[in-house]
Formats: structure tokens, sequence, C-alpha cells
């Protein structure tokens, strides 16, 4: 716009005086060329100077309106809309900034209706988790309220029934609160130095027996003899917990849940493998996903009675301590990675 004004400004300037040149030497009078230079002067160069200015900005007038169409399209809402850039000037840079304004919102927009999503279905999937166990309970409690039990037998097999049907509540009930807990960005964890082996070593010989009962022998290959590292052992037993878990459920039945420690510095890496069902890509990228089941076998009620938070919860905690947890499958076999920092190396 300056260059603009300053090539107009000497454009008017030669052309006027050059004008003013071949017509007042035409005329006679010397009276009348002294009073009329002045005014043919002004005259000439005004209008030569409009001229002249609006042939050179008319390109950036033309442009100035497709920034005012421009925003007037993202401000009714179409934030899809972006501004053609063809300068390369100031006006260019002010389009391309208005683009990645435009960009920005919808972005944002994106983000807050995933998190409405989200909020949408947190609430169902709880609504659905809580109700059903809680239908179970009420149905086997009004059986026995109304005495319709043939004998003393059926009556402990619905009491047990209620009673693994609590469990099960309040099992869902914690999984939620825990979840609720970890994604407080304010919560925090108590960390303390403890030995990563000898944590490892406690859960697996309390899981022995679970495992014994469903068919599944756990096989165990801990390389490490002592490493302390810096973490919350409380919130590291709890991932580990739902890890094994895990894969003790959806393990083939009788199967084997191998279990591996291995230093590779500054790392300490746990693994938890074993055979199950194979499931598809898609499954395999929602297997973190909160209240996520894959549905393998309707007839498996054991997989039905999870929270679909577990491996969720376990990622969560992981990541917090600065660490990965990540799964490989490839045909039916699972391998879920922990990756923890060793301690000053976080």
């Amino acid at each position: 716009m300056f260059w603009s004004f300053l090539f107009s400004l000497i454009i008017a300037i030669n052309l006027s005086s050059y004008i003013n040149e071949s017509f007042l030497i035409s005329l006679p009078d010397p009276h009348l060329i002294f009073y009329l230079s002045p005014l043919l002067s002004i005259f000439s160069f005004v209008i030569l100077f409009i001229i002249s200015f609006s042939l050179m900005t008319n390109r950036i007038i033309q442009y100035l309106y497709h920034l005012a169409e421009g925003l007037d399209f993202i401000a009714r809402g179409n934030l899809h809309y972006r501004i053609p850039i063809s300068r390369t000037d100031e006006l260019g840079k002010v389009a391309a900034n208005i683009n990645a304004m435009a960009e920005k919102m919808e972005i944002q927009i994106q983000k807050e209706r995933q998190i409405e999503k989200s909020k949408m279905d947190l609430i169902t999937g709880v609504s659905h988790d809580l109700r059903t166990p809680l239908t179970s309970i009420i149905g086997y409690l009004e059986l026995l309220i109304n005495r319709v039990c043939q004998n003393e037998q059926e009556q402990e097999r619905f009491i047990d029934i209620i009673y693994k049907k609590s469990l099960q509540l309040k099992n869902l009930i914690d999984d939620l609160f825990e979840y609720t807990r970890l994604t407080n960005s304010e919560a925090k964890f108590e960390t303390d130095q403890v030995d990563i082996q000898e944590l490892l070593t406690q859960i697996l010989a309390e899981y022995q027996p679970f495992a014994k009962e469903l068919g599944v022998t756990v096989e165990t290959c801990l390389t490490i003899k002592t490493l302390p590292i810096s973490m919350d052992p409380e919130k590291i037993r709890r991932a580990v917990d739902n890890l094994l878990m895990n894969a003790l459920k959806f393990s083939v039945k009788p199967g084997v849940v191998r279990v591996s420690m291995d230093e590779r510095f500054p790392s300490v890496i746990i693994k938890i493998e074993n055979e199950g069902t194979p499931i598809s890509m898609e499954q395999e990228g929602l297997l973190f996903e909160r209240f996520y089941k894959a549905d393998l076998s309707r007839a498996a009620q054991s997989i039905q009675n999870g929270s679909g938070l577990g491996l969720s919860i376990a990622k969560n905690i992981i990541e917090r301590h600065g660490g990965t947890l990540n799964l490989v499958h490839s045909a039916g076999y699972y391998t879920f990675i922990i990756e923890l920092p060793i301690s000053g190396h976080a």
C-alpha cells in the first residue's frame, strides 16, 4: 500500500506538470496563465493521483473484500472454510493467520465435543454395568423374601450368587473410584524406593491359587535379583494385578501365563504373556479404552464380569510413573509390555 501511494504520487506529479506545460503554453495571455496555472496543477494532480492509486490498489481492495467475506463465513460457524492465499505480502500473512485461527477453533470444538461424548459414554457405561449386577441381586433377594426356595441347598445357592454379584458391584465401584482419581491431574502418588523384583514375586505368589483354580499355570522368569525403583507400590501393584487378572481370565484353559522381568538400562521391562482367542486390529486398538470389553465369547461369563476399566487404569498408572504400557498381539498370542524408568532416570 505504501509503494502504491508513492508511485501514484510520482506519476501524478510528473503527468500533471506535463499537462500544465502543454496546455498553458498555448494560452496567449500571461495574466491568464498566472491565474490558471495553480488551479490546473492542483486539479490535474488530484485526478491523476486518484486514477493511478485506484488502478494500483484495485487488487489489494479486492483481496480485502475476500478477507472480509472469509471472516464473515467463519463468524457464522463455518469453520471448515479457508481463505485462498494468493499473496505473499502482509495481507497474505493476515489470511494465513485467519485460516490458522479457524483451524484451532475447529480443533477446540472437536475436542469439546469429544469430551462431551466421553462424559455421555461414561454415564452410559456406569449405568449399564451397575444395573446388571444390581438387578440380579434384587431378583434373588425377592426370591428369598417370597420363600420360593425348594430346599436349603437352593437357598444357599441364591445367597452365594447374591454375594458374588455384590463383590462384582463393589469391584466395579472400586474401579470407577480409582479411574476417577487417576484421571484427576491433581492426584498425587506416594512414591518410595521399592524393590520391583520383591513386589512382583509377592504378587505372583498371591495369584498362584487363583490360577490353579482356573486351570492356568503361571511361569516366571525374573532375571533381576534386586532392583529398587521410585514408585507408588500400591499403584504399581494395582496395575500388575489388572494385567495378570486379564491374562488369567482370557487365557485358554488349560493354559500358561508367562511373566518375565529384565533390566534394559535405563528401564526395567516386565512382560505378561498368554494365549487366548484372536482379536481384530480394531479391537486391539480399543483394549485400553475405558469400558471396552472384547466380546470374544458371550458364553464366557468371566469376560462379562469385569468393569472394562482394568487395562485403562493400568495404562494410566504406568504412564503416571513415566513409563509405557503396550500390547503386542499376533494370532491369539498376547504380550503386555510394561516399561518403567529405573530410579534417577525418569
